[in-house]
């Protein structure tokens, strides 16, 4: 027999068989079977972990963004500010980084229905130029904000405050705010809207706080003017916010005043960077269980099959075809694991993606189901790690097995 010529087929050959021993010793094949079910299960589940914190990052911030922008200029210690276009025009010529800047007018206020009453956070928008959350997240109704020459105003309200009103679209509602620029009690305003939509962004926070209406309904409802509060930004760069937030409020002067979406809402981008410091320990731990069991699985292997091996070499075989054939079987329960791992969280990921099978309390995690985000990136940088680690588990039983002395195991066999 010529092995030198047959050493790559033979050697694959011999790893396959002893993975599916058919013989009467089933404890190897059961404890490979463990093995492969150990690194199915850390791959699954790291897969699984990483496509949920990635999914929470994308939600919050996309929700986040939504409501404040990526940037919000306003007046300093909340002073309204005049001359809006003139502001605008201003920032879009100067600042070419700057893609989207929409004017708002928001105070808080009180909104009653047939039903109940509650305080809200009344936002005035430009329904041809409004960058808000409330267009884009509409599960009732329709977007609709226009003035209105005769009839009632629209205002469109969040699914949780809605709820808490038992009010549904075309349904009535009054809102009490404080006119003039100097807020006080005797200037309390009071406007009838109609419910026209009603949108929902999974962050209770929002939805039970947010109402949207006209811009000139607004103006007139707090007796400013033409004046607003400040303007939503959209910047193509996000690493350039930092200095945008500097240089655009000194390019205006006082009262301007910048605040960044990381400034504004600092506790939730703090919180995201938290959860992902302990991925690379977890991913370590996880990993290093399932190449533990790789390595237990081969060195069983090597104390079972040393008649075989010393038999092999007493024919002819090389020690470094011996090392080839137990890290040919490490890979081989490697590539099955990682296999079925990667297929199990697809599958998961994807039942909860489709049919919201877990629910969580929008009050505290900002979002109403576990966010998923199917990363491409992820599959490929768990799979090649546990690649691996079961190639690097494999080495150590590999290298036992070449030593063994063929006489002594044959001799004892």
């Amino acid at each position: 027999m010529n092995l030198r010529r047959f050493h790559i087929p033979l050697t694959s050959f011999i790893a396959f068989r002893y993975i599916r021993s058919r013989t009467n010793r089933r404890f190897i094949s059961f404890i490979t079977f463990i093995a492969i079910v150990g690194v199915t299960l850390g791959v699954a589940s790291l897969i699984i972990t990483l496509s949920i914190l990635d999914g929470f990052e994308k939600t919050i911030k996309s929700n986040v963004i939504s409501f404040t922008a990526h940037m919000q200029l306003f007046g300093f210690d909340n002073q309204i500010l005049p001359n809006p276009d003139r502001a605008m025009q201003r920032v879009m010529e100067r600042y070419p980084d700057v893609t989207e800047i929409a004017p708002y007018l928001a105070r808080e206020g009180m909104i009653r229905s047939t039903g109940d009453i509650d305080g809200v956070l009344i936002k005035g928008v430009d329904p041809s130029n409004d960058i808000s959350a409330a267009r884009r997240r509409l599960v009732e109704g329709t977007y609709s904000l226009e003035e209105a020459e005769m009839g009632l105003q629209g205002i469109i309200i969040g699914k949780r405050l809605a709820e808490r009103l038992r009010v549904e679209i075309g349904g009535k509602v009054i809102v009490y705010a404080l006119g003039g620029t100097s807020l006080s009690l005797a200037q309390t305003r009071i406007m009838q809207f109609e419910v026209r939509g009603i949108y929902e962004t999974g962050m209770a926070e929002y939805d039970g706080t947010f109402v949207y209406v006209n811009l000139k309904s607004a103006q007139r409802l707090f007796q400013v003017g033409r004046a607003v509060s400040g303007f939503d930004i959209m910047v193509s760069d996000v690493d350039k916010l930092s200095t945008l937030a500097e240089e655009i409020p000194l390019d205006l002067g006082y009262p301007y005043f910048a605040r960044t979406m990381h400034q504004m809402y600092k506790n939730l981008f703090t919180w995201i960077e938290l959860q992902k410091k302990p991925i690379p320990i977890i991913l370590g731990l996880i990993i290093i269980v399932a190449t533990v069991n790789v390595i237990g699985t081969l060195l069983m292997m090597v104390l079972e099959k040393a008649k075989e091996i010393g038999t092999l070499r007493t024919l002819g075989m090389r020690k470094h075809n011996i090392v080839r054939i137990f890290v040919s079987q490490g890979i081989l329960i490697g590539l099955i694991g990682t296999v079925l791992g990667n297929a199990i969280a697809y599958g998961l990921c994807w039942l909860e993606l489709t049919y919201r099978l877990i629910p969580l309390p929008s009050g505290i995690y900002f979002m109403t189901h576990v966010p998923i985000d199917l990363s491409l990136q992820n599959f490929m940088v768990v799979s090649a790690s546990a690649l691996v680690m079961c190639f690097l588990s494999s080495l150590i039983p590999a290298r036992l097995a070449a030593r063994l002395d063929p006489v002594r195991t044959l001799r004892f066999a």
